[in-house]
């Protein structure tokens, strides 16, 4: 639940800005800096309040970059691409896309970026 409702604001940052420039600046550009305005929001907040990280590290901040990194920036730009062919409606696909980004994250932070450490009963 609570990756859920960060990912409500993270996706709603990631959402408008990516509407707001896409007109002006293409596909790509306004997704990488929606993708990036939304990623910063969601490391900060997804470690310290859905995985409870004790802090920010190195370590998890290159293993969330390299994988939101891809799931935004590579994967979901060939999902927007692929939707385009069959629906004409950029809203509809950017949203399609959060959707499948939204997936791959979760399992992506949960086994790797912030693995839950085994806790005695």
């Amino acid at each position: 639940m609570r990756f859920a409702a960060v990912g409500v604001v993270n996706t709603a940052i990631d959402f408008f800005l990516f509407l707001l420039f896409e007109p002006w600046w293409g596909i790509a550009v306004a997704n990488f800096v929606s993708t990036s305005a939304g990623m910063t929001f969601s490391f900060l907040v997804n470690g310290r309040f859905t995985f409870r990280a004790q802090r920010p590290t190195l370590r998890s901040a290159a293993l969330f970059l390299a994988t939101t990194g891809t799931t935004m920036w590579v994967l979901q730009p060939i999902v927007i691409h692929l939707l385009l062919e069959v629906v004409d409606q950029i809203a509809v696909v950017k949203f399609l896309a959060i959707g499948v980004s939204f997936v791959v994250n979760f399992l992506a932070y949960r086994f790797v970026v912030w693995p839950v450490q085994h806790r005695e009963a």
